[in-house]
């Protein structure tokens, strides 16, 4: 769990921290968006050149961003092993059965793997940028629309800000735990795959029972000091686009019109 990146926040005074959280999640949309829309890797290469640009203007280090593609290893390699074995292509190079391997099953399978890594290191970077509470304030402002139909979005955006922050603090309890039960002789490395589960029963269970105790001290604790959700509640940052949000905006708009436009006159690579 080290390498979950999702929720942790790395605190450098960048071009990009300093940008309107509201503009970058739309940007997070639109660059997802822009990934699915890519059928070839000229596409594919534009998103990864405007990720590169985001991942130079924030100052994260590379070794912090690769560790969130660290994290989601397995599921990239099963993934792509799936759709090489099982993608029917013309040029076949080898066959048994269900099974297939081809030229396009290759292509396909690389380009799969490719957009994923872009979807993560993407969604990492909005994290590592946003602080939890800009992060709700800015998913708050963006549902504001739904309050007209009687959703209570301060609520939504208050349980996710305890979501957030909570991510960190239970990968540190799990650590805690892992290692107190190895110094009491557990072992979680050899074995086959049952073992290995049933080994993290010790682990499981505590961890639950730790997370329970937490939201019942947050609840006691909010109640304590007399909470209430509402329209009436004020904040201490208001949120306000400034140039360096509108330069963004523009980069993601390029960034789709891009897309569109080698979509249309570009062929697919598949």
């Amino acid at each position: 769990m080290k390498d979950v990146s999702f929720g942790q926040f790395y605190p450098v005074n960048s071009f990009v921290h300093r940008l309107d959280p509201r503009l970058k999640i739309v940007f997070l949309i639109a660059y997802i968006v822009a990934i699915f829309l890519a059928t070839n890797f000229y596409e594919l290469a534009a998103c990864a050149l405007v990720l590169l640009l985001i991942v130079f203007f924030a100052r994260i280090p590379i070794g912090k961003v690769l560790r969130a593609v660290r994290g989601v290893t397995f599921l990239v390699l099963f993934t792509t092993a799936l759709n090489l074995l099982f993608y029917k292509g013309d040029t076949v190079y080898w066959e048994w059965g269900i099974f297939c391997v081809s030229f396009e099953g290759i292509i396909f399978s690389v380009f799969l793997a490719l957009r994923l890594v872009l979807l993560v290191v993407c969604s990492s970077m909005l994290t590592y940028t946003t602080t939890p509470v800009s992060l709700t304030d800015g998913v708050e402002s963006l549902l504001t629309p739904l309050k007209w139909i009687r959703i209570p979005v301060h609520a939504l955006a208050l349980v996710m800000s305890i979501a957030l922050r909570m991510i960190p603090v239970l990968m540190d309890e799990t650590s805690r735990i892992k290692n107190a039960q190895m110094a009491r002789g557990a072992d979680f490395e050899s074995g086959n795959i049952i073992k290995r589960v049933k080994a993290t029963i010790p682990i499981l269970v505590p961890l639950l029972l730790s997370a329970l105790r937490r939201a019942d001290e947050l609840g006691d604790a909010m109640d304590a000091r007399c909470y209430t959700g509402g329209d009436h509640r004020t904040k201490y940052k208001k949120l306000r686009f400034t140039w360096r949000d509108l330069v963004a905006f523009l980069l993601g708009a390029a960034l789709i019109a891009g897309v569109v436009l080698m979509r249309i006159y570009l062929p697919a690579s598949y």
